[in-house]
């Protein structure tokens, strides 16, 4: 299709020169065409695999650190005196002004939202930070999410919904931002959240920096504001543990690369 594309463009070159302005328009309203479908064409087949990675995702367990209230993680009386001081700050959501920017740090914050009531942190300005942002979204897709939970525990259905209402690519911000965030606070208390990993849980965590960073790329081709987010993403390709032993190293190793990831998720 390239290769036809770049003799179109030379087509029309000849036609313009030898027959004057209005056949050369003809001759560019068929290149435009041609392009058209070109780029019809390589969206089809992104939206296909985009399809089939959601599907993956979909099938692999939530992680530990978001299911926290569901009592996966349990802290002790000394454990709740020490208040975690690397949470994003709610007024982080006044920083967001992209589209983009809001569906990354609602993601985050509902993440971060989750850790306080873990510690049994107030909750109130999270809460009024998430609801703003998801006003400012007016996203009809967040009608999918059962109870009020969050977004990140409702893949399959709030990926379908999106994909209805023409926003899957946000989809990919929310899920990227919503892992990079989890990533980020187990390497604070790794002994802690990590203790609720199994092995597959450990698996699990890599194989969907996979998935997503595969998406991402794909979606990069014609979505400027994805191009970024992969960017952030690809320093993350160095994880790919498959026991919780592992998980914890790389994590480790990778602390300066999961930080770095964040700021420019969340920034």
């Amino acid at each position: 299709m390239k290769k036809l594309s770049i003799f179109a463009v030379a087509f029309a070159a000849m036609v313009f020169a030898a027959c004057g302005g209005k056949k050369a328009n003809q001759a560019a309203e068929v290149t435009d065409s041609v392009k058209t479908f070109e780029q019809e064409q390589i969206e089809a087949s992104i939206k296909m695999h985009v399809d089939s990675l959601a599907n993956e995702i979909g099938k692999l367990k939530q992680l530990p650190v978001i299911q926290a209230n569901n009592g996966a993680i349990k802290l002790t009386k000394d454990e709740l005196k020490v208040k975690p001081d690397y949470l994003l700050a709610p007024s982080v959501a006044e920083s967001a002004t992209t589209l983009a920017e809001k569906y990354r740090i609602l993601a985050a914050l509902e993440v971060d939202m989750n850790t306080a009531k873990l510690y049994e942190m107030p909750v109130d300005e999270y809460d009024k930070a998430i609801s703003k942002l998801a006003a400012d979204i007016n996203d009809p897709s967040f009608k999918a999410i059962e109870n009020d939970a969050p977004i990140a525990e409702s893949t399959k259905a709030l990926y379908d919904a999106m994909n209805e209402n023409g926003r899957i690519n946000y989809f990919w911000q929310i899920a990227s931002a919503s892992l990079v965030e989890q990533l980020y606070l187990i390497n604070h208390n790794s002994d802690k959240f990590l203790a609720a990993f199994d092995d597959d849980a450990a698996a699990n965590s890599t194989f969907r920096i996979v998935l997503i960073l595969d998406a991402l790329n794909r979606l990069s081709q014609y979505d400027p504001d994805i191009k970024p987010v992969a960017e952030a993403l690809a320093p993350l390709d160095v994880l790919n543990a498959t026991t919780v032993k592992e998980l914890k190293a790389q994590l480790a190793e990778a602390k300066d690369k999961i930080e770095a990831a964040r700021a420019a998720l969340v920034k």
